[in-house]
């Protein structure tokens, strides 16, 4: 009876002991639901400075092109961080319609400088100054700057080439100086042909320029002989007119003007 009696009293004391397991399961049911609203609440001050801060940090990250974005909702916040990327330099470049548009008015008032200059010679018709496609070109009689079958220049021609080296020195503007001849051969000691003559009176020209502080890295010569005649062979004035030294100075941008257009800046007619 006594041992009846233990057992039941144990039985009814282990029925009892899961009342103590699920209180601890409610306390912990509860506690997490106390955090999981803890995380939910978001102090949307702090939350501003967190967030200031973390894109502050990932702007300052070399390589990257944009800071992190933070997106505050009313579930929990969202960081977004971009992608990373190879960092490239910025080029505060100007508009090419600008650069342009500045270097078309650089050369115009270049090629007035340069017509103001041969004023005399352009007058009588001794020089043209024309701006084109390519640039400016100044055609120069031979009769100005040379005697018959020499390429030496004349004394009176150092003043007038001195004066135009002057303008061009301080520009960076590649020059090209062709020298041209009729189409009467040629045969002395010094030139065999007009191909010599021609190019060593254009290599007087660019050698008197770079005398006079134009860049040698500037300057191109070339001897056209009587290749690119511009007026008939056939008459005394058709071969004077080809007789000649032409200075380009390129613009290196040939799609300011069309080829076919050609605007006259002197007063100057046709070399005679």
């Amino acid at each position: 009876m006594s041992r009846r009696r233990h057992r039941h009293e144990e039985e009814a004391e282990n029925h009892e002991r899961w009342l103590v397991s699920y209180a601890d399961f409610i306390t912990l049911l509860f506690a997490f639901f106390v955090v999981m609203y803890a995380v939910s609440s978001v102090n949307e001050g702090k939350y501003r400075i967190l967030s200031d801060s973390i894109v502050s940090a990932f702007r300052n990250v070399p390589g990257s092109t944009a800071g992190a974005q933070v997106e505050v909702g009313s579930a929990a916040p969202t960081l977004v961080l971009p992608m990373i990327v190879p960092n490239r330099p910025v080029v505060a470049a100007k508009p090419a319609s600008e650069a342009k548009r500045k270097a078309k008015e650089k050369m115009r008032d270049m090629a007035q400088e340069i017509s103001d200059a041969l004023g005399p010679l352009v007058e009588n018709g001794q020089v043209r100054v024309t701006e084109g496609a390519r640039g400016i070109t100044v055609d120069i009689n031979a009769s100005v700057l040379f005697s018959s079958g020499e390429a030496r220049l004349a004394s009176e021609a150092l003043a007038p080439l001195t004066a135009v080296a002057r303008i061009l020195a301080p520009t960076d503007f590649p020059i090209t100086v062709e020298g041209h001849t009729d189409d009467i051969p040629i045969a002395t000691a010094q030139f065999a042909s007009n191909w010599e003559l021609s190019g060593v009176r254009a290599s007087s020209v660019v050698r008197l320029m770079i005398d006079n502080g134009v860049a040698a890295s500037r300057l191109t010569a070339v001897g056209y002989a009587d290749q690119r005649p511009i007026a008939g062979n056939e008459s005394a004035e058709g071969r004077a007119r080809n007789r000649r030294v032409a200075i380009t100075i390129e613009s290196r941008m040939p799609d300011q003007a069309d080829a076919g257009s050609v605007s006259a800046i002197t007063k100057g007619n046709a070399l005679p």
